[in-house]
C-alpha cells in the first residue's frame, strides 16, 4: 500500500521514480503519473524546482543551476529509501533528469523523457516568442521581455484545459505559468546546450514519449535524443496530444509506458534478465502509437 511521507514523497517499493515538472510548471503537472505509478508499486518523489510556486521575481532569481540543485535534493530524498532510482522529467524536466543521469550515474539508472525539449520549435510557438529568441542571447536584453506560457497551446483536449485554467484561477496559482520571463527562457536555453554537450556520456537506459503533434517542442527533439544518448532509448510517439503529456488525453499511455520502462530497469538492476519486448507492445498497439525502439 502506498503512503504518503512528511515530505510530499509517495513510499511504495524500492524502486523510486523522480518526477521533475516542467519550467514555470508545478508537481501538478506530474500528479496523475505519481499516483498512477505508487498505485503500481513504486516510490515517486516531486519536487518543487527553486525559484517556482512563487513570485516571478522569485523565479527570476534562479538559474538553472538552482533548478538542477533541487533536482539533486530530490534525488538524495529518494536516495534513502529507494535501491533503483529512473530520473524522469517533462518539457524542461526532462533534461534535468538529463543532467541527474550524467551528474549521478550511480544513482540513476534509467531516465524517462516526457517531451523532452531542447528546442522550443512547435508549430504553435507564439510569434513573439519566435521573434523574441533571436535577441535572448544575453540577460541585458532577456530581463525586458515576458514570453506567452505554453497553457493555452500544451493540452489538446479542451475539457482538461478548461479544467486546468478553472482550478489555476480559483486557486489564485497556476499549474502552469500564464507568462515565461525571459531571463528564464534565456537560462532554459543554456541548460539545453549543456545537455546537448553531454548527451554522449549519458550511458543509461531511456524511455522517450513524445506527441507528434507537439505543438511547442516539435518531435525532431525526440529523434535527436534517441541518436545522440549513449545509452538505448526507446521511443513512443503518441498520436494524441499536445505537449503537456502527463495531462493531456494519453497520460494513462505515460503511466503505463514508464511503469514498464521502471519495471525492465529494476529487474536489471537487480541481475534479472528481463524478456525480450516486441516490437510493439500492446499499449501502443491500441493506442496508435508508433514506437521505435533502439
Amino acid at each position: 500500500m502506498s503512503t504518503p511521507s512528511h515530505n510530499g514523497q509517495i513510499a511504495a517499493g524500492r524502486v523510486g521514480v523522480l518526477l521533475i515538472h516542467g519550467l514555470c510548471g508545478s508537481p501538478a503537472e506530474m500528479r496523475f503519473v505519481a499516483n498512477g505509478l505508487s498505485r503500481e508499486g513504486y516510490t515517486v518523489h516531486s519536487p518543487v524546482l527553486a525559484g517556482h510556486g512563487g513570485t516571478s521575481d522569485e523565479l527570476k532569481a534562479t538559474n538553472w543551476q538552482d533548478w538542477l540543485r533541487s533536482a539533486e535534493e530530490g534525488l538524495d530524498e529518494l536516495a534513502k529509501t529507494c535501491d533503483t532510482i529512473i530520473a524522469a522529467g517533462l518539457s524542461t524536466g526532462a533534461l534535468l533528469a538529463l543532467m541527474l543521469a550524467h551528474r549521478h550515474p550511480e544513482k540513476v539508472k534509467g531516465i524517462a523523457l516526457f517531451s523532452p525539449t531542447l528546442w522550443l520549435n512547435g508549430k504553435k510557438i507564439p510569434w513573439k516568442m519566435r521573434l523574441a529568441r533571436r535577441f535572448l542571447a544575453f540577460k541585458a536584453v532577456a530581463r525586458h521581455f515576458d514570453l506567452p506560457a505554453p497553457q493555452a497551446y500544451g493540452i489538446k483536449d479542451e475539457r482538461i484545459r478548461d479544467f486546468v485554467s478553472k482550478a489555476s484561477r480559483a486557486s489564485g496559482k497556476s499549474t502552469t505559468a500564464h507568462s515565461t520571463p525571459g531571463l528564464v527562457a534565456l537560462e532554459r536555453r543554456w541548460l539545453a546546450k549543456e545537455v546537448i554537450g553531454v548527451l554522449s556520456q549519458i550511458k543509461q537506459p531511456a524511455l522517450i514519449i513524445h506527441p507528434r503533434e507537439d505543438c511547442l517542442a516539435d518531435i525532431n527533439n525526440a529523434f535527436y535524443l534517441q541518436r545522440n544518448l549513449a545509452g538505448a532509448a526507446d521511443l513512443v510517439v503518441l498520436d494524441d496530444s499536445y505537449h503537456i503529456v502527463t495531462i493531456d488525453r494519453q497520460r494513462h499511455i505515460v503511466v503505463e509506458e514508464t511503469a514498464r520502462f521502471a519495471a525492465r530497469v529494476g529487474d536489471r538492476s537487480r541481475g534479472v534478465r528481463a524478456p525480450v519486448r516486441p516490437a510493439v507492445s500492446q499499449v501502443a498497439q491500441s493506442a496508435g502509437l508508433v514506437p521505435a525502439f533502439a
